[in-house]
C-alpha cells in the first residue's frame, strides 16, 4: 500500500528582524510515520515547527502543504481550525507551558472540542498518556506533578482534538534519562495506535534512534542531510551528521 503524504515543505524561507532564519527548507512526513528534525540549539528546528503552526512573525516564502492545503496561504480564521484539531504541538518545558493557577483537569478539559468536553473524557486521555488516579489528580495543579507528569498532561492537550500530526519539541530536554524513555515509549505507542504522524524535533540525535522512520539534519537553517535511521547512523558521510552520531 502507497504511504499517504500528510505534510510537504518545499523550498520554505523565513525572515525575521532582516535575518534569513530558514534556508530552502523541504522536508515531508507521511501519516503514521515518525520523523525527526535534528541539529544544535539556534539551528533553526523550533522556527520550523512555528511556521508550520504559523506562530512564527516573520516573512515565510515558498510551501507548507498539509493534506494537499498550502498552509501560507489559509486565512487566519481557516488556520486556526487546523490548529489543535489537525496539527498539535507539544511545547519545551512542560511546567512553564502549563497554566499554574488551573487545574490540571480544566486545562486538559479546555482543550477538547465542544461535543466532548466531559471530565470522563480527560480521564480517559490522562489513562491514556499514563497518568494514574485521574479523578484524583483532575483536581491537582501542575506543581503537584513531576516534570515527566507535566509532559504526560501536555501530550493530553495535544491529543484532545485528535489531531492527524502531532509536533513534539524537543519534549524531552529537561527530563532525566529514565524519564526521557519512558515519553519516547509513550509517543511512539500513541504513533501506532492512533496512526499519528509524529514530527519530533530535539539536539539529541540518539534520542531518536529506532524511533524516526526518516531523520533530517538541519544546521544553520538549512536541511544538510536526510534519510531513514540506518543511512543517518550507518552510511551517512555528511560531516555534521557524523558529528552528530558521534555525539550519541
Amino acid at each position: 500500500m502507497d504511504k499517504k503524504k500528510l505534510l510537504a515543505i518545499r523550498e520554505l524561507d523565513l525572515e525575521l528582524n532582516s535575518r534569513r532564519i530558514l534556508k530552502r527548507v523541504s522536508l515531508e512526513i507521511y501519516q503514521g510515520e515518525a520523523a525527526a528534525l535534528v541539529g544544535r540549539s539556534g539551528s533553526g528546528k523550533s522556527m520550523t515547527a512555528h511556521a508550520i503552526m504559523r506562530f512564527a512573525n516573520g516573512l515565510c516564502c515558498g510551501e507548507i502543504e498539509f493534506q494537499g492545503v498550502d498552509l501560507l496561504q489559509l486565512p487566519e480564521k481557516e488556520m486556526r481550525s487546523i490548529r489543535g484539531n489537525h496539527i498539535a504541538m507539544i511545547f519545551q518545558e512542560a511546567l512553564h507551558a502549563l497554566d499554574p493557577l488551573m487545574k490540571v483537569g480544566k486545562q486538559i478539559l479546555e482543550a477538547l472540542p465542544p461535543n466532548q468536553k466531559s471530565k470522563e473524557r480527560v480521564y480517559e486521555l490522562m489513562e491514556t498518556v499514563g497518568i494514574a488516579d485521574p479523578e484524583k489528580r483532575y483536581s491537582q495543579y501542575p506543581h503537584e506533578f513531576s516534570g515527566g507528569m507535566c509532559q504526560r498532561v501536555m501530550i493530553a492537550i495535544a491529543l484532545a482534538g485528535d489531531p492527524l500530526l502531532l509536533i513534539a519539541d524537543e519534549p524531552t530536554t529537561a527530563l532525566d534519562v529514565t524519564i526521557q524513555a519512558q515519553i519516547m515509549e509513550l509517543l511512539k505507542s500513541l504513533q501506532k495506535e492512533r496512526n499519528l504522524a509524529v514530527l519530533f524535533i530535539t539536539h539529541d540525535l540518539g534520542i531518536v534512534a529506532g524511533f524516526a522512520d526518516q531523520v533530517y539534519v538541519m544546521d544553520h537553517g538549512e536541511i544538510v542531510d536526510s534519510g531513514n535511521s540506518d543511512y543517518i547512523f550507518e552510511n551517512s558521510t555528511h560531516p555534521f551528521t557524523r558529528e552528530l552520531v558521534g555525539n550519541t
